[in-house]
């Protein structure tokens, strides 16, 4: 069902940004935090396959990506000294 709702525009920024980061779109991202809320599955053709059995570590997907820049950033701070 196509429907027409008015968000302020930094909550509109931000669910834009946020499924952008999780690479799904606008679409995707509301069915699934209305489905949250009124706690239920998602449905329907939206995902892939195998996220039906992987699909509960999405929630990690932007810790996962914290914790990678930390690793990079600690990498790029190699005292040489200690490589000699």
């Amino acid at each position: 069902m196509k429907t027409t709702i008015e968000l302020p525009d930094p909550l509109f920024r931000k669910a834009k940004a946020v499924a952008a980061e999780e690479g799904k779109s606008l679409k995707d991202l509301f069915t699934e935090a209305v489905a949250a809320r009124l706690g239920r599955p998602t449905t329907g053709k939206s995902g892939k396959p195998w996220e039906a059995a992987f699909g509960g570590l999405k929630s990690l997907h932007r810790e996962n990506l914290r914790i990678d820049q930390r690793i990079a950033a600690e990498f790029e701070q190699i005292d040489e000294d200690e490589w000699r």
